[in-house]
């Protein structure tokens, strides 16, 4: 019954940028099978209505489909695709930002005595399971709003903190809640991973990384693993790479100057990892991206 209603909202309501009248809201609607594209996972909920999604994080692959929900609790670089869309039946899913802040400030409310107990260690960065009815029915009543412009500015505030609410007190509620505990295991993480991505093209050492996380270096190796599927000298060339490919969109006669820019300082190394990480070296799959982008602009009336 929810996922049939969220279908039709979904469906009703899906831009092609994805946003919505609700911060912090999104909608994906995608109409066939999409080959795997790198991107940022962003700190989200994400609930499958229709079709079926594939991400894989690092060794790690998550899939998904109807009345599933993902949840990734650590912006960290996937590799994605939706599996199952096309014309007739199109992927349909929702989209839930989750800040931080909000999950703090739930778990201030709730008290001691109410608030769930979370794990020692630190749980996986991105986690997947069965959306239990109650969430299913918030999403449906959140995006019920966007036909509501009257109530949307005080209800939708609420509607999203039960969504959070569910997903702390649910089967992934470790994750979610470290999200929002400022020494938690994830919290640590988080902060070596910004660091990572700010400093991506600079050399550095494991144990200076961990010192600024703050954290010991064997506690650090084992919860960055544990949440990226990654050590960090691994996820800092997934972040290189994927920079370069943005780079090669608009510089793509310049495979050498942007393999330095991103810390490459050997040309060979930069193309035969940038080959192994994307299926084709830099200067054809920077010629196939802007042909991606010109030849539909091209098709428009």
């Amino acid at each position: 019954m929810h996922l049939e209603e969220l279908r039709t909202l979904l469906a009703r309501h899906a831009r092609a940028d994805w946003t919505t009248a609700i911060d912090g809201v999104l909608i994906s609607k995608v109409d066939r099978p999409d080959p795997p594209e790198p991107s940022m996972s962003g700190t989200l909920l994400a609930v499958i209505a229709q079709g079926a999604k594939r991400l894989a994080l690092g060794e790690r692959v998550f899939e998904y489909g109807p009345g599933q929900y993902l949840v990734a609790s650590v912006d960290l670089p996937v590799t994605g695709q939706f599996t199952q869309a096309g014309p007739e039946q199109p992927a349909l899913g929702f989209g839930l930002v989750l800040e931080p802040s909000a999950v703090a400030e739930l778990l201030l409310g709730a008290g001691a005595a109410d608030a769930p107990r979370g794990g020692g260690g630190a749980p996986s960065g991105i986690a997947v399971s069965d959306a239990p009815a109650a969430l299913l029915d918030a999403v449906v009543r959140l995006l019920r709003l966007l036909d509501e412009p009257r109530d949307r500015a005080v209800l939708a505030p609420l509607v999203k903190r039960e969504i959070l609410w569910r997903l702390i007190t649910g089967e992934q509620g470790a994750t979610v809640r470290q999200l929002g505990l400022a020494d938690s295991s994830l919290s640590h993480v988080s902060r070596a991973v910004r660091w990572i991505r700010e400093h991506y093209a600079q050399p550095f050492r494991v144990e200076d990384v961990a010192r600024q996380s703050g954290m010991g270096v064997s506690a650090f190796y084992r919860n960055f693993q544990a949440v990226t599927a990654m050590s960090p000298i691994q996820f800092q060339k997934q972040i290189r790479l994927q920079e370069a490919r943005l780079l090669l969109a608009t510089h793509p006669g310049d495979v050498t100057g942007v393999g330095r820019r991103v810390g490459y300082d050997n040309p060979s190394q930069f193309s035969r990892e940038y080959r192994r990480q994307f299926g084709a070296p830099p200067s054809l799959d920077a010629a196939r991206l802007r042909r991606a982008v010109v030849e539909p602009a091209a098709a428009l009336p």
